[in-house]
């Protein structure tokens, strides 16, 4: 059997790897989040497979699991609460919202601070019923990875949502 403190350092090792994550979902680029490729799916699946002997070792029991994910919700709290305490705080951990484009301009700078390809920005955008990026008036990146599209002189303003399947009850 473990002591307390077998727990709490795999708390900190899980807190670790949290802080880590974010650090580098935060270097790399927040576009991971909202436009998940096939290969973005498989890279996020094996990141979290890969830290998972990191945080609690050998350790399988389920005080061992408990202690991990505790350690990952007090530290997501904490995180959470900082987030919303301070607007620098969390421009230095989110980012800021990147402007793609604007009146139907596509800005270079903004593409390349998103790491986004040419060819990524045109399927984003007409994902929102946008034809062409020229027809948008502005395409925003914003600080959760979703990417906003504004057409139509800034009226019509299209958020790109998920359908959630529809269960078919046919009597």
């Amino acid at each position: 059997m473990y002591n307390i403190e077998h727990y709490l350092i795999i708390t900190a090792k899980s807190v670790t790897i949290y802080v880590f994550i974010i650090a580098a979902i935060r270097l790399f680029g927040k576009k991971e989040l909202a436009q998940l490729s096939v290969i973005d799916l498989v890279f996020i699946l094996l990141i979290s497979n890969s830290v998972q002997n990191a945080m609690v070792g050998n350790d399988s029991s389920v005080p061992g699991g408990i202690a991990a994910a505790l350690g990952l919700f007090i530290c997501n709290n904490i995180l959470k609460f900082f987030l919303r305490r301070s607007v620098k705080f969390g421009k230095w951990v989110q980012g800021e919202k990147i402007v793609l484009v604007q009146d139907g301009t596509v800005l270079q700078k903004g593409l390349q601070q998103s790491m986004m390809s040419m060819e990524e920005l045109q399927m984003a955008v007409r994902e929102h019923g946008v034809k062409d990026v020229s027809e948008a008036d502005l395409v925003v990146l914003e600080v959760d990875g979703n990417i906003t599209v504004l057409s139509s002189d800034y009226t019509l303003r299209t958020v790109k949502r998920r359908k959630k399947p529809q269960l078919s009850h046919n009597p």
